[in-house]
């Protein structure tokens, strides 16, 4: 019966009736699936959307293209959305597909012949850096059609993508690298790096004046943090108190970190230890005050536009003000839903006016 649920799922059966015109004003998120890995059971096959203004209840599931060659849905990489042209896009290992947000229709899929990563896009929604799957390059897109318009190439092992919220530059992180590499979205052009890091970068988010970088690196439980401005590396910050230890996915002790909106604070998870860190930012170097447990092994962390709530991928709501666990994510058979790949929208009478992000990014200009 389980199997059964999940090919409706996945074919886009057990949808919800109503299109994104008709839904109530207010705040919404969509959480992309899979969005662990390929694995089916926290979530199945789709975009599912759920009403943040109304405790996170369960919306609707959007039937999405991603699939292989045999029919089967494949990992997700990436979300972002634009308000600026109302549409989302999913990356996964192999294409990058564009729903129309209000209709929810699939306007158009594409491979890329080195894969597709985590993906980044212009505030204006002029632009979108799509990183090939680990490979050496970045492609520059044209959101219309998915059309190569430029492309960078670092080298580095192309993965974690943040265009910053000026939109004049685009921080590139590869899984072979211990330097982030600074991109001019003007020219499309690499501008320069900054680092080393003592390792190679993993995930990262950046403030909202494109001052500092905070990244995730192999083997720290923790963070370290960058001047964007000089390339310097600035800090070394490790989780006090706790060990390190085996992690089910990604290989490192800290696969996530985010800036709270206001960027008093950096969150950063703890897989091991099944823990979101919490450390005061208006210190230097930040410092560390309090700990969230989750319900499994968190990878990713974003928030609530507004900063009230922390967003892991594991599904859980967490208060950022009290730090509890106000509630979880499940889908329309009550299942929990998990996923790395999660954005904000905005309706207003039937239209797309506001997007977040995927990535914790500071807000602060």
């Amino acid at each position: 019966m389980k199997t059964f649920l999940l090919c409706l799922l996945s074919a886009g059966v057990l949808t919800g009736a109503a299109h994104a015109a008709d839904l109530p004003d207010g705040r919404y998120l969509y959480v992309a699936v899979p969005g662990v890995r390929n694995y089916l059971e926290y979530g199945g096959h789709g975009l599912l959307v759920f009403d943040i203004d109304r405790d996170y209840r369960f919306v609707k599931r959007i039937a999405t293209a991603g699939l292989d060659s045999s029919g089967k849905p494949i990992n997700v990489k990436g979300v972002c959305a634009s308000a600026a042209n109302g549409r989302i896009y999913i990356s996964t290992i192999k294409q990058l597909q564009c729903l129309d947000l209000v209709t929810e229709k699939l306007l158009w899929e594409k491979e890329y012949p080195a894969g597709c990563d985590r993906m980044s896009m212009a505030p204006d929604g002029s632009f979108i850096y799509l990183p090939s799957f680990e490979n050496n390059w970045w492609h520059v897109l044209d959101p219309a059609d998915g059309r190569e318009l430029a492309r960078v190439t670092p080298n580095s092992g192309a993965h974690n993508t943040i265009v910053g919220l000026d939109g004049r530059e685009a921080y590139l992180a590869g899984l072979r690298s211990p330097l982030l590499t600074v991109a001019d979205a003007t020219t499309h052009t690499a501008a320069r790096t900054v680092g080393p890091f003592s390792n190679n970068i993993r995930p990262f988010t950046v403030n909202g004046r494109q001052t500092r970088v905070y990244v995730c690196i192999n083997d720290l439980l923790g963070f370290e943090v960058g001047d964007l401005k000089t390339g310097a590396k600035l800090h070394r910050v490790e989780v006090a108190g706790f060990m390190k230890g085996a992690v089910k996915r990604h290989g490192c002790p800290s696969h996530g970190v985010g800036l709270t909106p206001d960027e008093r604070e950096v969150w950063v998870v703890d897989a091991h230890n099944q823990r979101l860190h919490i450390f005061d930012n208006t210190v230097e170097p930040p410092k560390q005050l309090a700990s969230v447990p989750v319900r499994d092994e968190p990878g990713w962390i974003t928030f609530r536009l507004d900063g009230a709530h922390a967003w892991p991928c594991t599904g859980d709501i967490v208060d950022v003000k009290t730090r509890q666990v106000i509630a979880r994510l499940t889908d329309e058979t009550g299942a929990a839903v998990m996923s790395e790949k999660v954005v904000e929208v905005h309706f207003k009478a039937g239209k797309v006016v506001t997007t977040g992000d995927q990535f914790g990014l500071g807000r602060v200009r």
